[in-house]
């Protein structure tokens, strides 16, 4: 089936009751799109509402129009709107595709925030659009119980929304646990996998997706990166969870294409015209910020690496695998050089900087990419693991922030991750490790939303890791559907009162697969 994206708007369950659902017309099983003569006379918002990068004071809101259109925010405390604050608009426009986001600042804390947004026809302000509505809860200024959960690659390998199948019912399984917040880590988009109508399944099944002209192919002008989000946003799972839950957001390598790096020639690729990973990198960068509800730092507006502060129990290290690395090389380089570099000098301190100074008593650092795990690319290496031995090539910046919070008696860290296709818990230990000075620590993997499945990795012996738990593929299966029962997102609760860490591996049907209570250290030998 073949559905114009700009024409798709919301379904009733990706607003709150209380909100003006727009008038849609039912099509292809949970995918809507307004009349055309309703369309041709007010604005639409044609993907859904998204809110991202909360804090105890603050959130970003976003939203695209089908046209030129003065974006409309306010947001109150209660569902009525009743003494509702206005935020100063914002004109979308054909530069951004029509999308904006806005941020809502002097936000009380610990408080369930609803915001409202219009669309304001710009050749005509007395036409507007139905307004739709969604809400998120700020972060807390004393202990409560904290809930989230995290995951990552959706819409991969060119598993696309398969109405009959139920779309993207991960997002469903995840909204179930009225967290929050989410953590995306990475793999938001699929640029470099087309979704074509039909697709053959291992057991002689046929997938069927929904198809728009931007999926099919592979992603290259800025439109078309563009294109990728909004294909994502055409699932009504997808829209309902991010009308409700606030998304932290990181980019990992199919943002742009897989295992690119800066620099890279992608002369063997026959799909791609363009052959710069950098240019493409750049218009992808661009479509990534626009279609994403991440906050703008103030000086570097396309940065994704910040620490996110979710009151006195929880700092978010968002950090950026992906931007400052060197070429994907053999990886075994004995001494550092810029060839070597993994998340950059200037990423590193800011890591090193903010961990230091953190109060907060767990301290998750959200990776695009595991640490322990080989990834190839080809006869090269794509993450920073390289097989058994000491540290080398990109191991090394991993190295230095480990000996970092050891010898800074940082406390509580915990790494969260995707990227691989399958979920599992690792336990880093120094006593197994090849290198060895760093504090134990726990590594989570958990993924994927909506993609194939893959793995299990092999293990590198550098940082000591264990696996105490793993679900993949078996019998060396590969790129297994979704429907096949192998996606995976990771839900974390922090309790209030003991502040205790129970972080839990679930599937797309909710089972909760394994299941960890990691105690706060409130003193730590070094």
């Amino acid at each position: 089936m073949s559905i114009k994206i700009d024409r798709v708007s919301l379904n009733r369950r990706d607003v709150l009751r209380t909100s003006a659902a727009a008038s849609a017309s039912l099509v292809a099983g949970g995918l809507f799109t307004p009349s055309i003569s309703r369309a041709a006379d007010r604005p639409v918002i044609s993907h859904g509402l998204q809110s991202g990068d909360v804090t105890g004071s603050s959130g970003m809101v976003w939203a695209r129009a089908d046209r030129p259109a003065r974006m409309m925010v306010e947001w109150s405390t209660t569902e009525s709107f009743a003494n509702s604050t206005k935020v100063q608009p914002l004109d979308v426009i054909g530069a951004t595709d029509f999308a904006g986001k806005l941020p809502l600042a002097g936000l009380p804390s610990d408080q369930e925030i609803f915001y409202k947004v219009e669309m304001l026809d710009l050749a005509d302000f007395s036409t507007g659009g139905e307004a739709l509505v969604g809400k998120f809860r700020t972060a807390p200024m004393n202990k409560r119980d904290i809930s989230f959960v995290w995951s990552g690659d959706t819409a991969g390998q060119g598993w696309g929304i398969d109405v009959d199948r139920g779309g993207m019912k991960t997002y469903r399984t995840m909204a179930g646990h009225t967290p929050d917040f989410f953590i995306h880590s990475g793999d938001t988009i699929y640029a470099d996998n087309p979704v074509t109508a039909e697709k053959e399944m291992p057991d002689g099944g046929i997938w069927k997706s929904v198809t728009i002209e931007e999926k099919a192919k592979v992603a290259e002008t800025l439109n078309e990166f563009r294109g990728q989000y909004k294909y994502n946003l055409m699932d009504e799972h997808v829209r309902a969870f991010n009308a409700e839950v606030p998304m932290y957001v990181q980019w990992d390598d199919h943002e742009v294409t897989n295992n690119w790096y800066p620099g890279e020639l992608l002369t063997s690729d026959d799909r791609y015209k363009v052959k710069s990973a950098s240019l493409l990198a750049a218009r992808a960068t661009r479509a990534f910020h626009e279609m994403s509800p991440i906050a703008v730092h103030p000086h570097e507006p396309y940065r994704v690496y910040r620490k996110i502060s979710y009151g006195p129990m929880l700092d978010i290290f968002m950090i950026d695998m992906r931007t400052y690395r060197g070429k994907n090389s053999k990886n075994d380089q004995s001494e550092r050089s810029a060839d070597t570099s993994f998340l950059g000098r200037e990423q590193l301190d800011w890591l090193k900087r903010e961990m230091l100074a953190s109060q907060a008593t767990w301290k998750i650092v959200a990776s695009d990419m595991p640490i322990g795990l080989v990834v190839g690319d080809g006869d090269n290496f794509e993450n920073g693991a390289n097989g058994d031995g000491p540290v080398r090539g990109r191991e090394f910046d991993i190295a230095e922030v480990l000996s970092f919070i050891r010898a800074n008696d940082i406390r509580n860290t915990v790494w969260l991750t995707a990227d691989v296709h399958y979920t599992a818990a690792h336990y880093y230990d120094p006593n197994k490790a090849q290198f060895q000075d760093f504090t134990p620590f726990w590594e989570f993997v958990s993924g994927p939303l909506h993609a194939g499945s893959f793995g299990p990795n092999k293990l590198d012996n550098t940082f000591g890791p264990e696996v105490k738990y793993v679900k993949a593929p078996e019998d060396g299966q590969r790129n297994l559907p979704p429907s096949f029962g192998l996606q995976f997102f990771g839900h974390v609760r922090i309790d209030g009162k003991s502040e205790v860490m129970t972080v839990t591996l679930r599937d797309a049907d909710d089972a909760a697969l394994w299941s960890v209570d990691l105690e706060p250290k409130r003193s730590q030998a070094i």
